[in-house]
C-alpha cells in the first residue's frame, strides 16, 4: 500500500534547497598503469636526444584510442552524431610562470610519433610562454578587457561561432573546434598523485584525461607482491557520447599503447635540435 507523502525535515530539506535535480552527464573513472614500458621508452628517447614526458605518451595513447574507437571522435548536434574530420588532441599547458593556463591542439595526433608531438608542444608552448604567440596575446587581451557580467555571454557566442558554425576566424583569434577531439592535462609535474578534471560546457569533447605523478607502489604480480612504478590516470567522460561498451573498447586501446609504446612508434631517430639538458618547458 502506498504511504502518504511526508514533509522533508532536517538535512534532507536543506539539501533539497541547496541543489537541483542532477543533470550533469559526466562519468569519472581511474586507471593505474604499469609505468615500466613508458619509462623505458622515455629513457631511450632521451638517450637519443628527445625529451618525451608521460603526458606526451598519454596524449599519443588517447589519439590511438580515437583511431581505434571512432565512435568517440564525433560531435553531437541536433540529435545527430557527426564524425570529426580529423583527430586533434588538446594539451592544456601552463603559462605565465604557472599562474595561468592555455592549451595547444595537435592535429592528426594519431599519425605523429610521440617525439614529434613532444617537439611541437615544446616549440609552441615556448612561444606562448615568451609572449611570441600573437593569437594567444590577442585572445587574452579580449577576455581580460571583457566586463565580468558579459564574459559568459561572450564565451557562449564564441563557442557558437567555433563549435556550432565551425568557423575559423584567425583575425579574432578564434578557430574551428579549438579544443580538438579530446583533452589531456597533468598534475604529475606538480608532484600531485591524482585528481579529476571537469568537462566544461564549451569544450565540446567527449573525454578529458588527467595524468598524475608516477610513484612506486606495491602491486600483485603473478600472486606475489612487487614494487612497481605506477602511472595514475583519471578520465572525465561525457555520458552523452559513450556507454560502457565504448568505454571498455577505449580502455583496451589505451592500455595496449601504454603497455608497449614501441609497438606503435617508429624507430627513434637521432635528434638534431637543442640539447635536452636545457631547462624543459613544462607541459600540463
Amino acid at each position: 500500500m502506498m504511504r502518504s507523502s511526508t514533509r522533508l525535515t532536517g538535512w534532507r530539506r536543506v539539501a533539497s534547497a541547496m541543489w537541483r535535480a542532477p543533470d550533469d552527464p559526466q562519468i569519472f573513472g581511474a586507471l593505474e598503469i604499469d609505468a615500466g614500458p613508458a619509462l623505458a621508452f622515455m629513457a631511450r628517447a632521451r638517450a637519443a636526444g628527445h625529451r618525451v614526458t608521460p603526458t606526451h605518451l598519454v596524449g599519443r595513447a588517447l589519439a590511438h584510442v580515437l583511431q581505434e574507437v571512432p565512435d568517440l571522435n564525433v560531435r553531437i548536434r541536433r540529435g545527430r552524431v557527426r564524425p570529426r574530420p580529423s583527430i586533434e588532441i588538446f594539451f592544456i599547458t601552463a603559462v605565465a610562470q604557472g599562474k595561468d593556463l592555455s592549451g595547444i591542439a595537435i592535429t592528426d595526433a594519431q599519425a605523429k610519433p610521440a617525439i614529434a608531438i613532444a617537439r611541437e608542444l615544446t616549440e609552441r608552448s615556448t612561444a606562448m610562454k615568451q609572449g611570441h604567440d600573437r593569437e594567444l596575446a590577442k585572445a587574452k587581451r579580449m577576455l581580460d578587457h571583457t566586463p565580468s557580467f558579459l564574459l559568459r555571454s561572450v564565451l557562449a557566442f564564441t563557442a557558437f561561432l567555433t563549435q556550432d558554425l565551425e568557423l575559423d576566424l584567425p583575425a579574432l583569434a578564434l578557430h574551428r573546434a579549438p579544443f580538438g577531439s579530446a583533452m589531456v592535462t597533468s598534475v604529475g609535474m606538480f608532484g600531485l598523485p591524482q585528481g579529476f578534471a571537469p568537462l566544461a560546457w564549451m569544450y565540446d569533447v567527449p573525454i578529458l584525461i588527467l595524468v598524475g605523478e608516477i610513484t612506486a607502489r606495491p602491486v600483485v604480480v603473478d600472486g606475489r607482491v612487487q614494487v612497481r612504478d605506477i602511472l595514475p590516470i583519471t578520465a572525465t567522460i561525457d555520458h552523452r557520447y559513450v556507454d560502457g561498451w565504448q568505454v571498455s573498447q577505449a580502455m583496451t586501446a589505451f592500455r595496449a599503447y601504454l603497455a608497449a609504446p614501441d609497438r606503435f612508434e617508429p624507430a627513434l631517430p637521432a635528434y638534431d635540435g637543442p640539447s635536452v639538458a636545457a631547462p624543459a618547458v613544462p607541459i600540463r
